[in-house]
């Protein structure tokens, strides 16, 4: 298995296969797929975040009693 890791040095590839303590390649291996599986729960929680907002958006346009107007402060400076 090729990863890559990036960094501020650049990309670099590694064969985890070719790791030769069987116990360090096991770990890469176990770290790879926990990995993946957090990006993919990132990139669930986005997707559910951004479609419970523009939910909540359209409920709240269709409400025109819940539109507060706001009010703009006119001070007045002395001088």
């Amino acid at each position: 298995m090729i990863v890559t890791i990036s960094n501020d040095d650049g990309e670099t590839l590694f064969d985890i296969n070719k790791i030769d303590d069987e116990a360090k390649q096991q770990e890469a291996r176990v770290i790879v797929q926990k990995v993946g599986n957090l990006g993919t729960v990132i990139e669930a929680l986005d997707f559910a975040s951004r479609t419970h907002r523009a939910n909540l958006e359209q409920l709240l346009t269709s409400c025109e009693e819940a539109k507060v107007e706001e009010k703009t402060n006119e001070t007045s400076t002395e001088s």
